[in-house]
């Protein structure tokens, strides 16, 4: 079944560029502001891929935004230092846009923060569709931006894949009718992953090629 993918979706964060530190370090860094001595490292995973907004009201309504911008902030001025691209990454992407594959980033970021994060790691070059927060009404795991990187791409669900490291990617994915695929490298573990049946399980970013035929006999 695998013959006829033309088309991959990825998410950035977790996926393709190691920020779980970045996130994570963003994170205590603004609670402990707003909440001191009330979250420790461990308390922060859940947030890790819906939105921030959503993270946030979760906790406090009311303070909700001031949290965000405090969040943003700081994870503005740590970006470049904390942020790099997982193994293999670069050297797959680059093989997959040489082979005329259709790709997109599909993020629940803010444009400004992918962006900054393709550049740094000489990303950007590869991908001319980039869905972020700021494109969409609604963020994965709804169909919305998968759908609207598709449209940009002129794809169909069925010839696309989607690869992320958290249930949001696997279910929109699901909800938006493309394959799904997840990352064993995900903070929340491959085992976690599992429990929504993605269609493949990547090792390491290589493992790609092989499942698009890309440099495969």
């Amino acid at each position: 079944m695998n013959e006829q993918i033309t088309t991959i979706l990825f998410d950035l964060d977790g996926t393709l560029l190691d920020t779980n530190e970045l996130i994570v370090t963003s994170y205590l860094h603004t609670f402990e502001q707003f909440f001191p001595g009330r979250f420790k490292r461990e308390d922060v995973m859940p947030f890790l891929g819906p939105p921030l907004y959503d993270a946030f009201e979760s906790v406090d309504p009311d303070k909700a935004e001031e949290m965000v911008k405090m969040y943003r902030d700081f994870n503005m001025e740590k970006h470049d230092l904390l942020v790099r691209e997982f193994e293999g990454v670069f050297e797959t992407i680059r093989t997959l846009h040489e082979n005329d594959m259709k790709m997109a980033i599909v993020s629940t970021k803010i444009r400004k923060t992918v962006v900054k994060g393709l550049k740094l790691t000489g990303l950007d070059q590869f991908f001319d569709v980039i869905i972020t927060l700021d494109d969409v009404e609604k963020a994965k795991p709804d169909p919305e931006p998968l759908l609207k990187a598709l449209g940009a791409l002129e794809s169909e669900p069925h010839e696309a894949i989607m690869i992320g490291d958290n249930y949001h990617d696997i279910l929109g994915g699901k909800n938006a009718g493309t394959f799904t695929c997840g990352v064993a490298w995900s903070l929340k573990g491959k085992d976690y992953l599992e429990q929504f049946h993605p269609d493949f399980m990547l090792k390491k970013m290589p493992d790609l090629l092989d499942i698009v035929k890309v440099g495969v006999q």
